[in-house]
């Protein structure tokens, strides 16, 4: 019932966006900026970049929200944000996988200790072991917590398939990289279940 009235009253903030309120739009903005910003950190590896991408997606939702006609704005957000990803590595011309972007990384102020730099080499090697669509349900469903019938809508899938390369992607991730390291990314996942 709590989901349903946070739903209903985020539905509400962006009506209410879409009629010109800044104030409405700024609520939106504090509840995604972190879950958007990961999102693009784990795409491009790089926080100068992943900070700009992040800027970019939120003034383009700000100048583009009336055109938000469906019933999941963090859905909508996801997209806007994929595409901005998209578009930076076609400006930047790398000859590499979009679907594969996190494999560019910028390691001169990237992580300054030690210890930071095995943990993200370790889950970065157990996130590029899996298929290029688990990583997106897995960025989908750990990052942005997008429950699993809106990543099916988003990836044109049916919610069972999504939910099955989750459960597997998540198995293959575990065994690769040390329960402890993930727990530092993902604080909730002990008691995250595949039923949701």
């Amino acid at each position: 019932m709590a989901k349903i009235l946070e739903s209903t009253h985020e539905l509400n903030l962006v009506r209410e966006a879409q009629g010109g309120n800044s104030s409405a739009f700024g609520q939106l903005y504090d509840v995604y900026i972190k879950k958007i910003y990961n999102f693009i950190y784990y795409k491009t590896m790089h926080r100068d970049t992943a900070e700009d991408i992040t800027s970019e997606v939120f003034m383009k939702a700000w100048k583009n929200i009336s055109q938000f006609q469906g019933d999941s704005f963090p859905a909508w957000l996801y997209t806007i944000a994929r595409h901005a990803v998209i578009d930076y590595y076609r400006r930047q011309k790398n000859l590499i996988d979009i679907d594969d972007c996190w494999d560019l990384t910028d390691d001169c102020d990237f992580i300054k200790e030690l210890d930071d730099r095995l943990r993200l080499d370790t889950i970065r090697e157990g996130l590029r072991s899996l298929k290029s669509r688990e990583r997106e349900i897995i960025i989908l469903r750990l990052w942005l917590d997008l429950p699993f019938k809106e990543i099916a809508l988003q990836l044109r899938q049916q919610e069972g398939a999504v939910k099955m390369a989750f459960g597997r992607a998540l198995v293959r991730l575990k065994a690769k990289i040390p329960l402890s390291f993930l727990l530092l990314i993902w604080p909730g996942l002990l008691s995250l279940t595949v039923k949701q």
